[in-house]
């Protein structure tokens, strides 16, 4: 047989190899409406026990013995910012400056617990749910409406009963002194993020008492941002895509989440309020040492971040080395820190940008709930527990339960055995892994919509993964990602998968195709129902 023959048998047996490789790939993804019912087993409706329950529990008017046994902090000016769409107003901040020169603020949560008590059906609903869960065209909440978006959302103009943070901070953001309360509030202005950045930015109106608080806790919360990064945080700020919808919920285009001044404000005094409570429930008999403190233990949900694993960061750092980056390698965890974050700072611009940032995630250890504390690495934290957003978390809501026994003496049920808790823990984490895959499979869903007006067009692009079947691309201006399959990149040659460097090399004219390379690319084929997007190579 002619060399030429053998050659072409070769390449035949080849491309049939990738074939199979390629369907095999394709039959593992399951279409959308199995994936979100057997996989993720996500609730629709609530039962007419619950919405019963619900309806049962008594109006928005509070009672003056309630009031009572609270903080009255009605007169003290009060509001929620949060995105355009919301609904369930769950936090709300307040400022008074005091005759000192030193602020006083309230970090308000709703108070979910005083209305959904344990062993209620409400309850276990909501226990079951774990979350709420945000798929691009609607929202799956944990409680019913008649809770989320009526009793216990913190709407303007009217009393709401709340779990409180007030704290006394200097004009350099030290915190004085803290208490954990119980409050009534009265929230005085529902805000947009949009909206509040614009009255920081002295492009849109507002009273004078409100433009002064805003101008007040933005600069605390930039002082308190700065020093989080300086003790060690990680500056994990990945790009968001957000789809414009139409009145039929198909997406019309996509425009990048642009974190604004706002957003950092409320974060901080959010990551405050949860540090705050941690710390002052589980000071002792941690990993981490407190010499301040000899109270004992109490079972307590923290959410913990562990410590990477250095397997992990060291194949990271060889891996990046490729795009001219450095990675340092340090036993002491702090230090690593600093690296991690100069990392990410020198690849900000770059095409491996989204890359890196990407696997340098996916070398950190995932955040979960546990009764054990170990701390959490990425905020640099010793101590940290969510209890800002018991509207949409059920471990917001045992935290709240767990406060007002070891802190307010309240005698209402609450499960505090460290066992029991330790399993609603892992129930909870499990929850929330399958709400974020169910929410990112909607995503690409919804990018598979998008892209299939838009077939035989073309888009810049970078590779973002390579493998034995083809090449990962995702396009630039909107992040859609779809697969290149390698019988298409150059059908006359054969391509050769170098495992080890990330990267497919066609046998004859040597060129090489790997990670984070900017490509022309055309879309070719979509399968909505399975999420699946075809692209080709356009040669310029």
């Amino acid at each position: 047989m002619r060399t030429k023959d053998l050659i072409a048998k070769r390449l035949r047996r080849e491309k049939a190899t990738q074939r199979k490789n390629r369907n095999q790939q394709e039959s593992k993804r399951v279409p959308t409406s199995a994936v979100r019912e057997l996989e993720y087993t996500i609730p629709s409706g609530f039962s007419e026990e619950v919405l019963a329950e619900a309806l049962q529990l008594p109006t928005g008017t509070i009672t003056p013995n309630e009031v009572l046994r609270r903080r009255d902090m009605r007169d003290v000016l009060t509001f929620t910012i949060d995105p355009d769409e919301a609904k369930d107003f769950d936090d709300a901040l307040s400022l008074q400056i005091l005759d000192t020169g030193n602020y006083q603020i309230g970090i308000h949560i709703a108070d979910v617990t005083h209305y959904v008590q344990e062993q209620t059906s409400l309850d276990d609903e909501a226990y079951h749910r774990g979350t709420s869960i945000y798929l691009v065209d609607r929202v799956i909440p944990m409680l019913p409406e008649r809770l989320s978006n009526e009793l216990c959302s913190l709407r303007p103009n009217e009393d709401k009963l709340c779990m409180s943070v007030i704290v006394e901070m200097d004009p350099n953001a030290k915190v004085l002194r803290h208490k954990i309360c119980r409050t009534v509030i009265r929230s005085d202005h529902r805000l947009t993020y949009r909206q509040a950045q614009d009255m920081l930015d002295g492009q849109a109106v507002a009273n004078q008492s409100l433009s002064q608080a805003l101008q007040v806790l933005n600069g605390l919360a930039q002082t308190m941002r700065t020093d989080r990064f300086r003790r060690g945080a990680i500056n994990f700020e990945t790009p968001e895509v957000h789809f414009r919808l139409d009145e039929n919920n198909e997406p019309t285009g996509i425009l990048f989440h642009q974190s604004l001044d706002t957003n950092h404000l409320i974060e901080e005094f959010m990551l405050l309020a949860n540090r705050i409570v941690a710390a002052e429930i589980g000071k002792s008999k941690s990993r981490i040492p407190n010499p301040e403190s000899d109270k004992p233990a109490r079972p307590f949900v923290y959410r913990v971040h562990d410590n990477p694993d250095p397997e992990k960061i060291g194949k990271l750092s060889q891996f990046i080395k490729r795009f001219g980056l450095n990675l340092k390698i340090s036993s002491n965890s702090k230090t690593t820190h600093k690296h991690i974050n100069a990392l990410l700072d020198d690849c900000q611009g770059r095409p491996c940008q989204t890359l890196v940032e990407t696997l340098t995630i996916r070398s950190m250890a995932k955040a979960v709930y546990s009764t054990d504390n170990i701390g959490h690495y990425g905020l640099a934290f010793p101590y940290y527990t969510h209890f800002t957003s018991p509207i949409r978390r059920y471990p917001d809501m045992m935290v709240h339960r767990l406060v007002a026994k070891y802190l307010l003496q309240s005698k209402a049920l609450c499960r505090s055995d460290k066992e029991e808790l330790e399993q609603a823990c892992q129930h909870c984490s499990d929850c929330e892994m399958a709400a974020q895959m169910a929410e990112r499979d909607s995503i690409k869903e919804m990018h598979a919509r998008w892209i299939s007006n838009h077939l035989g067009e073309e888009f810049d692009a970078v590779i973002s993964g390579v493998t034995e079947f083809g090449l990962f691309v995702q396009l630039t201006d909107t992040l859609t990602e779809g697969l290149v399959p390698i019988r298409t990149i150059q059908p006359h040659d054969y391509m050769q998968f170098d495992e080890e460097n990330y990267c497919l090399i066609a046998a004859r004219s040597g060129q090489t195709y790997t990670l984070s390379d900017p490509v022309r690319v055309r879309c070719t084929k979509v399968d909505i129902d399975r999420k699946l997007i075809d692209f080709a190579l356009v040669e310029e």
